[in-house]
């Protein structure tokens, strides 16, 4: 009785396997799928792209190569990629705005529907669905991570996202004019233009009131255009004179005839110059202490320009900066609805996030909260490198997430993350880059994870050791140690027993590095700590061949060493 109770025990167990296999929902299966790929016909660009590279990929992760079909009545299992009709139909759900970022992707049945904005919306939900639920991820432009798998069975999905901010972008050369990464991170203003992942929205230029209206075309004949200083106008450093009408007339002029001649921009910048020159002239003097400032001033001139080019490009704005002298909110006037204000931290300190109560960064978080009330479009302009040593360890992770989420918070429709722009080699460039992107899109994500994704999956087996010696950049932060975005090799964040611990780790990693991809990968961290060694240690550097090591490892990527100073300069002058 025992044996004939087992005996049906193990059918009834085999037969319940079998079922419960057999009802699985397989999107692939040892190699094979039953899934096909549904995308309408007139879908948009971005739409049939990211089709496409949902087909790509599913076929790097499983070997099942799943059809396209633009049949929105095809039979058996479907994914339908962007807003149809059936994907109407099957939600009850009406269709989105093109330009609507967020998406939706939703299991109904046995099917999968991805949807968002036709512009990047739906793109973005392809993107995240292979990157949350399968584990894509585009780390760098030329470093993709995608996982092996034998089987994957569809869960119940129902997951919806929107972007934090709305306009999101960096500069590192290091991932510049790489539209199809930037794609990928969700970063949709870098430049401007349209290709097959859709357009990118663009800012058009910065401190653009020299180019306006330059001393070169303009001073010999008029030097009353530019800024009185000390009883001079200035031809060099300059300011424009705001209150000159004649200034105002050429820069409505030349300012739309660059919008006419660039229309794939979103935001046109009438901006001041990069210097703290501003016209003392009695004119400027007056509309300033009438409106509360330099700020007041600058307000109610590009007012004027907005309000002549509105009718002509009425989906197009106007930005201008708050910026070292005009960063304080003006009183009694307003920015016009098509007026974007752009608020720049540089004085910051980026050791503490600005809502975290240092001391330092209180005067910024009053004036962001100023402009918050005050200007219709808030854009702001941060900084995320040390522009005195773009090499050295500069560890600021812990405020991008936090920081990002002050200005969103405070209304802020776009954020640019300015970084080392001009060339390769900056301190953990491309992570930095990966990881500001994903937090732009969504600052509640936990930043060590997306540090621990990045280095898991860019640095190989060395991975372990780079994670160390990232953690040990990160503890070099104090409560009571502040740093801006011009430090150098002996400030206070620095110590030898530092640099000894941070040799050792990267020592060990380079050991340990796999292949030659992931030793490059290792020898530019290893530059953070040589060149601050070399910096604090010069006649020793010269003696132990650091300072050769690094001027080969600078001279092979191309690493400036600071905003204002060439590579060449640099090796002549230490």
């Amino acid at each position: 009785m025992n044996r004939n109770f087992f005996s049906l025990s193990l059918v009834l167990y085999l037969l319940m396997s079998s079922l419960s296999s057999n009802a699985a929902n397989w999107l692939f299966k040892d190699g094979k799928s039953n899934y096909q790929i549904v995308v309408a016909s007139d879908a948009s660009p971005s739409e049939q792209t990211a089709a496409r590279e949902l087909q790509e990929y599913l076929l790097q992760i499983s070997g099942a190569r799943l059809a396209i079909t633009n049949d929105l009545n095809a039979r058996g299992r479907r994914i339908f990629v962007g807003f149809n009709q059936k994907v109407a139909e099957l939600t009850g759900q009406p269709q989105p705005k093109a330009a609507d970022e967020s998406f939706t992707y939703r299991s109904i049945g046995r099917d999968l529907l991805i949807w968002g904005g036709s512009v990047r919306g739906s793109m973005y939900g392809v993107f995240t669905f292979l990157e949350r639920e399968l584990g894509v991820h585009w780390l760098t432009p030329d470093c993709t991570v995608v996982p092996r798998l034998e089987r994957w069975s569809l869960p119940r999905l129902n997951h919806s996202e929107k972007p934090a901010i709305g306009y999101r972008y960096n500069n590192y050369h290091v991932t510049r004019n790489q539209p199809v990464w930037s794609a990928h991170v969700k970063e949709n203003m870098r430049d401007a233009g349209t290709n097959e992942y859709g357009n990118q929205e663009g800012y058009w230029g910065c401190h653009t009131m020299e180019h306006l209206v330059p001393p070169r075309e303009f001073y010999a004949t008029h030097p009353e255009y530019f800024s009185l200083r000390d009883g001079k106008r200035l031809s060099w450093n300059e300011q424009l004179c705001l209150s000159n009408p004649e200034v105002l007339e050429i820069c409505k002029e030349r300012l739309a005839k660059v919008m006419r001649e660039n229309p794939g921009f979103r935001i046109y910048s009438l901006s001041q110059n990069d210097n703290y020159n501003f016209c003392q002239c009695e004119q400027c003097a007056a509309i300033e202490a009438k409106y509360g400032g330099h700020s007041g001033l600058i307000v109610w001139f590009v007012n004027q320009v907005a309000d002549a080019v509105r009718e002509e490009f009425p989906d197009k704005y106007v930005g201008t900066f708050a910026y070292q002298y005009s960063r304080k909110p003006p009183v009694g006037i307003a920015p016009r609805q098509n007026v974007v204000i752009r608020l720049c931290s540089i004085e910051c300190c980026f050791a503490h996030p600005l809502t975290g109560g240092c001391p330092q960064n209180q005067a910024f978080m009053d004036d962001l909260r100023g402009w918050a009330r005050l200007a219709p479009h808030l854009f702001i302009w941060d900084y995320i490198v040390d522009y005195a040593q773009y090499l050295a360890p500069w560890p600021n992770f812990q405020v991008l997430a936090p920081n990002i989420c002050a200005f969103r918070d405070n209304k802020a429709i776009g954020i640019f993350e300015e970084a080392e722009y001009q060339s390769l080699g900056a301190e953990f460039e491309e992570m930095k880059s990966w990881t500001v992107n994903q937090l732009l899109w969504n600052p509640q994500q936990d930043t060590d994870s997306l540090v621990s994704i990045f280095i898991n999956g860019f640095y190989g087996k060395a991975a372990n050791r780079v994670l160390d010696y990232y953690r040990l950049c990160q503890s070099l932060v104090k409560p009571d140690v502040h740093f801006g975005i011009y430090i150098r090799e002996n400030h206070e964040i620095y110590n030898d027993d530092f640099l000894r611990q941070s040799f050792a780790l990267l020592d060990e990693a380079a050991q340990l590095a796999e292949s030659d991809a992931v030793r490059q990968r290792v020898e530019r961290v290893r530059m953070q700590p040589l060149f601050l060694h070399c910096m604090r240690h010069k006649e020793q550097s010269r003696q132990d061949g650091t300072w050769d090591e690094l001027v080969r490892l600078m001279k092979k990527y191309s690493s400036r060493p600071r905003e204002n100073q060439t590579l060449d300069d640099f090796i002549k002058n230490f």
